[in-house]
């Protein structure tokens, strides 16, 4: 079971959530088929004056064709037995195979949204604002450390609900 918070209730250290123990990205197309990704990039904050949360998604990842075609992404973390999931979603596409019955999830769909069972915090957002990065954008960095010709698409998204195990 869940119990819905407020963003300004929400607990968990963003910066370990996402850098250290990391996250699902999932979205939904209009027919009912859904993808996810493992990601270890993005944030939480205040923009436009909304709680937003941004990822970062390659062009080539099979989940990016799924959120391209609709407004709503879920991020699901799951609860530490099921970190290995995150290795598993993370190497392998759903182009090639099942990853989410591979990594042994239960998907659970909620109106536009897909979050699985096995999370201890799901967020969902609506997508605000995406832009693919630009080489000529970084500043004191060198973005071949991380690109070659395939730069991120950042999604901003307002967080419409957040739901955490209720314990």
């Amino acid at each position: 079971m869940y119990k819905q918070i407020l963003p300004e209730q929400f607990e968990k250290n963003i910066f370990d959530a996402i850098g250290r123990q990391w996250m699902l990205i999932t979205a939904k197309k209009p027919d009912g088929s859904f993808n996810t990704m493992t990601a270890s990039w993005g944030g939480m904050g205040v923009l436009w004056n909304k709680n937003v949360f941004f990822c970062f998604v390659r062009p080539q990842r099979y989940t990016h064709e799924f959120i391209e075609e609709t407004n709503e992404i879920s991020l699901s973390f799951l609860k530490n037995e099921y970190k290995v999931a995150y290795n598993i979603c993370g190497k392998k596409s759903g182009r090639d195979c099942d990853k989410i019955a591979e990594a042994k999830l239960t998907p659970v769909q909620d109106g536009g949204f897909v979050y699985f069972e096995q999370a201890d915090t799901v967020i969902y957002g609506k997508k605000l604002y995406k832009d693919t990065l630009k080489e000529n954008g970084f500043i004191g960095i060198d973005p071949s450390q991380f690109y070659k010709d395939d730069f991120h698409t950042v999604y901003i998204c307002e967080i419409k609900s957040i739901l955490i195990e209720d314990k």
